[in-house]
């Protein structure tokens, strides 16, 4: 199976003025296709040429990992952004209250994980195996995946993600993300 660099959701100017066309061209259109290129080439005649990534993801180290595992947690970040924010339904606003006291908590506290984690990496909402929701972190490549958590939400925290928009100035780029967050890729994440 050959791997291709998903479709977005929307236009590449779409996110605008929060994340820039110039953004979207290089983040989505060479990080993540170098992502896409790279595992293809090393997975071409492998055990792992007719895997989906998660099963890639499951099953390997290195850089077969490293690059499968960026393209699945860019394609999540992707799908996680809408240009046409809605409120959180009731039922998630109450689930997101009942583990974080509200909403305004949660958005700090992930916030402050995001702007807090050294280095270039991930910052998620994730659902445990007792259905808890939590905020972490993972470094490069790292997904949740390889934790048993289920990813709710992503925030790349990649410098690429943000340095045209905001240069280093990564608090900026969270201010920015706030407003651009689907709600219902959330929800369906959850269901």
């Amino acid at each position: 199976m050959k791997h291709v660099l998903m479709t977005l959701p929307y236009t590449l100017d779409a996110l605008e003025p929060m994340m820039s066309k110039e953004t979207l061209e290089f983040h989505y259109g060479k990080h993540h296709q170098t992502y896409i290129n790279k595992l293809n080439e090393l997975i071409l005649d492998t055990k792992y040429q007719d895997l989906s990534l998660v099963e890639i993801i499951a099953d390997s180290e290195g850089g077969v990992f490293n690059n499968a595992a960026q393209v699945y947690n860019h394609d999540f970040f992707w799908k996680g952004l809408t240009p046409n924010q809605k409120e959180l339904s009731s039922k998630l606003q109450s689930i997101i209250e009942e583990n974080f006291s509200s909403l305004e908590e949660f958005k700090k506290d992930f916030t402050a994980k995001a702007v807090g984690h050294f280095g270039s990496g991930w910052a998620w909402l994730v659902q445990d195996e007792n259905k808890k929701l939590q905020i972490v972190t993972t470094a490069n490549a790292q997904t949740p995946l390889a934790g048993n958590l289920k990813p709710l939400l992503v925030c790349d925290v990649w410098e690429h993600a943000y340095y045209i928009d905001v240069r280093n100035a990564r608090p900026s780029y969270l201010e920015n993300f706030w407003k651009l967050v689907n709600w219902d890729f959330v929800e369906e994440n959850l269901a």
